[in-house]
């Protein structure tokens, strides 16, 4: 099993440091592997971010987002790592993500995680 890297993402300059605006963005196709079967993990992640000086790239976040589909790893885990390498990478005022899990065997999960407080 891989091991997902932050050095893929990417950023550009925030054009509105001076200004806190909400960004989100929603990750309908998530993919991960449960570590105790190897079968794979459907979700939807929704990143909401206000940045600070720089953004990140979109399709860098895809790939970035593409090496956890052989990634074996809870939810739990899946979501924390996320959350930590886009805050190492971007510095953002706050950060929220929210990762919601298709129901296996009738339960359904959703994790969120956080960083910072909201300043919007």
């Amino acid at each position: 099993m891989t091991t997902p890297s932050r050095d893929t993402l990417e950023t550009f300059e925030n054009p509105y440091p001076d200004r806190n605006y909400l960004i989100d963005t929603v990750c309908p196709e998530f993919t991960s592997l449960c570590p105790k079967t190897g079968h794979p993990d459907f979700g939807t992640l929704t990143i909401s971010y206000v940045a600070d000086q720089v953004c990140y790239e979109l399709k860098s976040l895809k790939l970035y987002l593409q090496e956890f589909r052989n990634y074996g790893a809870f939810y739990e885990r899946v979501t924390n790592t996320i959350l930590d390498d886009l805050v190492a990478v971007t510095s953002p005022r706050w950060m929220k993500i929210e990762a919601s899990f298709t129901p296996r065997g009738g339960i359904k999960t959703v994790v969120t995680v956080e960083h910072g407080t909201r300043p919007v």
